[in-house]
């Protein structure tokens, strides 16, 4: 009898096992990736395999935490600290494909599954961190740290890790936590909401133009573009997107005012239309809700709560420095208003310069006083040219090379994919590239992760990383050539890769780009220098036709008029920091309308009309669905870094080999395991000052 209920319950255990197996080899998220380097199998991947993954990976996570918590051994830094950072990887990898994707291909379907999910991330997220047994044995870690002996990248983690406990709720009382529970669930359901309100009304608009008249002022390439997008929609004439590579020539380049003024308010009153896809109100309950939960935390408003862990670290200082980049840029700014209305006048213009006249007129000035035309230069930037001229620059540096790997899935024909090695021959990453803008993809440029880097059991599993943009598209008549803008863009997000591909550390939590958000543009915008530099650029940057070098004369236009207009765009960067931390500095509930907070905030900033019936605020992704609310700041704060970083590379030499490698082991290898000012003394030597930012912006002589 005995023998036989062995026997029973050996057959039950191995039926079970089976069936998950089937289980999992039915869905492939659940399976081990059979793919180069363990990269998703997106071939395989089907709408109907997530919430089921989701689900599964999550009781995993939740086994594994158990697992810590249950344990009878006093907590130590191996079993609870180390053990929390290495947990939940299934639930990592299902979660970065479903959200990576729903920004860089999704459809309605993939959209709705992402709203199911983010509630049930975030309930489980909220059970780890109002654990408070959990909590118990990390703050029993935490408060014995400093007699542990501990490496500074593993007392990194353990302050990083009590404090995300405290930060999520772990000190509240239980009537609290429910209301932090509530609260977190809201907010992730609303900046999904956000971010798909958003690209709904991108995707819905387009201008389109039958009559040739039209067209008059508009480069060859743009045309081209239009009647190709036209063909795609089976249209007739041509047509214009919202996608900036479209919407930035045409509101540059268009002699037509009206179909100018069109498009800018097609641009700006998205999701202020009072339609099914308007933002105001969930723009408002956002800030509201952050400005709750900061409350019960035991903070007077979001923004505290969010730079405690910044360089910044509180809204006095980041204030303090945005008033002084203020002070320097107004002035300026109001002049440069002046000579474009002056400029605009002495071509005939009448009546008052609005802001769909701005671009238009601005690049007609430009071009008087520089002869630089951005169109110009597009032929030098094939698009396949500058690939090349950007892994040639990582290779110079820092002895990168790039294999491209066909037989790596990928999750859209335009998507390419690339093994990565250093010099010495080791596997740094997996590298996707994804570049022109489609129905299914978010506005804007980014990196992204879909593995962290991070060692597990002496073997260093190395991150996979995605470059997404939305850049100008081949044609039936030409190839991608890129605007001086799209490139800068490239190098911008290709230093964000680096920061992914190069990291060394030992936990994935503080790897590659999870650094201080004020820190994490540093790595991207010192990137942006070499767009300038005539030494690199003569390495691939020739014409798509004649196979000509950049002319010298060309890229000294651009240096010349580098700083052209600075003032109005760095005003335009700091309204826009400006207007992050307004919104997160509120000690009382927002009850005034959305429009009415914005114009009392940008207002004073204004140096052209305001537009009736547009808002910034209803489409500032970065704020109220990214991860920089509070935070915006950071890039102005990261141009002083880089601005005075970059000092260092034109004192030795662009491609010098010493300044490179100093930066990249103390920058790029070391993600957030030490404080980012620690690491910058290090690779500089001193703290950075506003002034080198000043002088090369042409603020300060």
């Amino acid at each position: 009898m005995l023998k036989q209920s062995k026997s029973i319950l050996g057959i039950m255990l191995v039926l079970l096992a089976v069936s998950c197996q089937e289980k999992a080899d039915k869905n492939p998220l659940l399976s081990k990736f059979d793919t180069p380097y363990q990269t998703p199998p997106f071939d395989k991947i089907k709408h109907e395999h997530y919430m089921p993954a989701l689900d599964s990976a999550i009781s995993v996570a939740r086994r594994e935490i158990d697992a810590i918590v249950n344990n009878t051994e006093e907590p130590t830094f191996e079993n609870t600290i180390e053990a929390l950072d290495h947990s939940g990887k299934l639930l990592a990898d299902v979660s970065n494909i479903l959200f990576n994707l729903n920004e860089a291909e999704t459809d309605s379907v993939l959209q709705q599954i992402v709203i199911e999910a983010s509630p049930k991330l975030t309930d489980f997220s909220n059970d780890i961190n109002l654990n408070p047994e959990l909590f118990k044995r990390v703050k029993a870690v935490w408060e014995k740290r400093d007699s542990l002996k501990l490496t500074p990248e593993q007392m990194m983690l353990v302050d990083k890790t009590y404090k995300g406990f405290v930060r999520n709720g772990a000190n509240l009382s239980e009537a609290d936590k429910e209301k932090y529970r509530a609260i977190s669930r809201e907010l992730s359901e609303l900046t999904v909401k956000f971010n798909q309100n958003v690209l709904a009304e991108t995707n819905s608009y387009k201008l389109h133009i039958t009559n040739e008249a039209y067209l008059a002022g508009l480069p060859q390439s743009l045309i081209d573009a239009a009647a190709y997008t036209a063909k795609q929609k089976g249209l007739e004439g041509w047509v214009i997107t919202l996608d900036y590579p479209m919407y930035g020539p045409f509101m540059k380049y268009a002699d037509n005012r009206e179909l100018r003024k069109q498009l800018y308010m097609a641009y700006g009153n998205r999701c202020f239309k009072g339609n099914e896809y308007d933002n105001q109100k969930i723009a408002q309950r956002i800030a509201n809700l952050r400005l709750e939960l900061a409350n019960l935390l035991g903070y007077p408003n979001f923004a505290t709560f969010v730079l405690e862990n910044r360089m910044a670290e509180t809204p006095e200082r980041v204030n303090q420095f945005l008033d002084q980049l203020v002070a320097a840029s107004l002035p300026a700014a109001r002049e440069e208003v002046k000579e474009v209305e002056e400029f605009a006048r002495q071509l005939g213009f009448k009546g008052k310069l609005e802001r769909w006249d701005w671009s238009y007129y601005s690049e007609k000035l430009k071009n008087a006083k520089y002869s630089y035309n951005e169109e110009e230069l597009k032929p030098y930037f094939q698009l396949e040219k500058v690939i090349d001229g950007v892994f040639l620059l990582a290779n110079k540096l820092y002895g990168l090379t790039f294999l491209p790997n066909a037989n790596i899935p990928v999750y859209h024909p335009d998507v390419k994919a690339y093994e990565v090695y250093d010099g010495s021959g080791r596997f740094m990453s997996v590298l996707y590239l994804d570049f022109f803008p489609r129905e299914g993809k978010s506005g804007g440029a980014w990196m992204t992760s879909f593995r962290s880097q991070y060692r597990e059991k002496g073997k260093d599993i190395r991150p996979i990383v995605s470059i997404v943009t939305n850049f100008t598209k081949p044609t039936d008549k030409q190839p991608s050539l890129l605007t001086f803008y799209e490139f800068s863009t490239f190098l911008h997000e290709f230093g964000h890769a680096l920061h992914g591909m190069l990291t060394d550390c030992n936990y994935s939590s503080l790897s590659g780009t999870s650094v201080y958000r004020d820190f994490v543009e540093l790595p991207s915008q010192i990137m942006e220098n070499f767009a300038v530099e005539k030494e690199y650029l003569d390495l691939f940057a020739v014409h798509y036709q004649t196979g000509e070098k950049i002319p010298q004369e060309l890229v000294q236009k651009i240096i010349d008029s580098r700083n052209f207009q600075a003032g109005y765009f760095s005003l335009r960067q700091l309204g826009f920091g400006i207007l992050d931390m307004a919104w997160h500095t509120i000690t009382k509930p927002v009850t005034e309308d959305v429009d009415r907070f914005e114009k009392k905030v940008l207002n004073p900033l204004d140096v052209l009309p305001p537009v009736k019936g547009t808002n910034m605020s209803v489409t500032f992704g970065h704020i109220f669905e990214g991860g920089y609310a509070a935070g915006y700041y950071g890039y102005k704060w990261a141009e002083v870094l880089d601005a005075d970083a970059f000092e260092l590379f034109k004192e030795k030499g662009i491609f010098n080999r010493e300044v490179a490698q100093s930066f990249r082991e103390n920058i790029l290898s070391r993600g957030g395991s030490e404080h980012p000012m620690t690491l910058y003394k290090r690779f500089r030597g001193q703290e950075p000052t506003i002034d080198a930012l000043l002088k090369r912006s042409g603020l300060k002589k």
